[in-house]
């Protein structure tokens, strides 16, 4: 979910303005909010996760770094293991919050994606699509 804030304490997502899907013209910060069921057969192991954003050509959209041009990637490890009284077969909740500060490469009139990967895999349902305002239709 896409969100004006948003924090994950204890397990749980804390969301300020979330569920937006058209932001702009201008650049502001934002955030996203993900919620992974991992599968009872993937618990106690890590994963590796990697969200990107992809213009509406799918290709990275990159900014500006220390470094030089980059792609704009998050990527981070996880793993989660069962609480005590959690019956075997049930999916763990793992709760991830970024917050963004205003990215001028996320250029107005435009669309965009957000993609989730997952150990290499994603499925259609992990990705988050946005569109930004032209300055003249404010």
């Amino acid at each position: 979910m896409l969100a004006d804030h948003a924090q994950a304490v204890g397990g749980k997502l804390y969301i300020s303005g979330g569920g937006w899907s058209v932001t702009g013209p201008d650049p502001v910060a934002f955030a996203i909010a993900i919620d992974v069921k991992v599968p009872w057969h993937a618990i106690e192991q890590e994963h590796e996760m990697r969200l990107e954003l992809l213009d509406a050509d799918g290709r990275p959209v990159e900014v500006e770094t220390p470094d030089g041009s980059q792609p704009l990637v998050f990527e981070t490890t996880f793993g989660v293991a069962p609480t005590p009284g959690v019956k075997p077969g049930t999916p763990i909740d793992f709760a991830f919050a970024i917050n963004v500060a205003p990215q001028p490469a996320i250029e107005p009139g435009g669309r965009y994606e957000w993609r989730l990967t997952i150990d290499g895999e994603t499925r259609e349902d992990w990705h988050l699509a946005f569109s930004t305002r032209r300055p003249d239709t404010v």
